[in-house]
């Protein structure tokens, strides 16, 4: 009996020093190749192939060691496929957490209100860690790809934050964008002030980048939406340069002259009367809101101040003391309303 007990306690303590040894290993910092190691593991990956991934990335642990740790934790099925990132001082403990939780290590591409369909797919092509498989495609194979055959993409995306992991698709992101973006859309349909005369969603999308453009202050952005729909009502030409900026495209140089007032095209607010056929830019949501619940009001003109914000007028001689006093320093007013907003 003594010899069974001395057995017994000898296995006792090589158990006690195994767990320590065991609780060391999983607990100290882990050494790393770099100071930030990035693991992708992809779906179906085995707990072996995910042990192995670990240490083919950069991470000094033995592949066998940490499988068997893996499966020891009883985490072993809940390690989750993703782009994972490790730092130094990091242990196995911290690992298995994140590989079991689905931390991922994402990145982000912002998407800014007013910006053009160009500017959203340049910002993509720039973005770490994205497969670009955008890149190549006209926009109308991308709107084909993303289920919108024959939509013009401008204007289709919903400005905001998107976050991915390493390896992500590009065209998931602008999936998303989209996907938002209608969601965004309908709902501010589905409110709107019913008394406005606009017929459509897309009628609205339209008008609100044109909004979104026109706003220098958001205060501001009911009673430009009024402008407009005050100017639609009565059949008047809305006269807002940012439509006949973008439908010159690249010919725009930074200087909008007279001359480019008269020439017509499509996106010329001020020879066409009614909306442009696409919207100009990506509305943001307190854009889609104004067009939608304008202010009530008689205004037909608006002039900046030159602070940010606007002056509305009701007439087209107060619009043009309006412009001689903030725009023009006192000069006589010009005689008609040829450049008037």
């Amino acid at each position: 009996m003594k010899r069974i007990g001395q057995l017994f306690g000898s296995l006792l303590l090589v158990l006690v020093l195994l767990g320590a040894v065991t609780t060391w290993w999983v607990m100290r910092p882990l050494t790393l190749t770099n100071p930030t190691v990035d693991i992708s593991i992809e779906p179906q990956t085995t707990v072996r192939g995910i042990a192995q991934v670990v240490a083919d990335s950069g991470v000094s642990v033995e592949p066998v060691l940490l499988h068997g740790f893996f499966r020891i934790s009883g985490q072993s099925r809940k390690l989750r496929a993703g782009s994972y990132e490790i730092s130094q001082g990091e242990s196995v403990l911290d690992l298995l957490r994140k590989l079991s939780r689905g931390e991922e290590s994402l990145k982000a591409v912002g998407l800014i209100d007013g910006w053009t369909f160009k500017q959203f797919r340049a910002a993509l092509a720039k973005a770490p860690n994205l497969y670009h498989d955008s890149q190549g495609l006209s926009d109308a194979e991308l709107m084909a790809r993303l289920g919108k055959p024959g939509v013009a993409p401008e204007g289709r995306f919903f400005p905001d934050t998107y976050t991915y992991g390493k390896g992500a698709s590009e065209l998931r992101v602008m999936q998303r964008a989209l996907n938002a973006m209608d969601k965004q859309l309908a709902a501010a349909w589905a409110q709107r002030n019913t008394s406005i005369i606009l017929k459509t969603p897309d009628e609205a999308l339209i008008l609100a980048s044109i909004v979104e453009k026109e706003t220098g202050k958001e205060s501001d952005r009911g009673m430009i939406s009024s402008v407009f729909h005050n100017r639609l009502r009565i059949n008047m030409p809305l006269q807002t340069d940012p439509t006949v900026i973008y439908g010159m495209g690249d010919a725009f140089d930074g200087n909008l002259r007279r001359a480019d007032l008269k020439s017509d095209h499509p996106w010329n607010t001020y020879t066409r009367k009614g909306l442009p056929p696409t919207p100009i830019a990506m509305p943001g949501r307190n854009a889609l809101r104004a067009t939608l619940h304008p202010d009530t009001s008689n205004a037909l003109y608006f002039v900046a101040r030159g602070d940010g914000s606007s002056a509305f007028s009701e007439t087209l001689e107060a619009h043009n003391a309006a412009v001689n006093r903030y725009q023009r320093g006192g000069a006589s007013p010009p005689s008609n309303g040829a450049q008037a907003k």
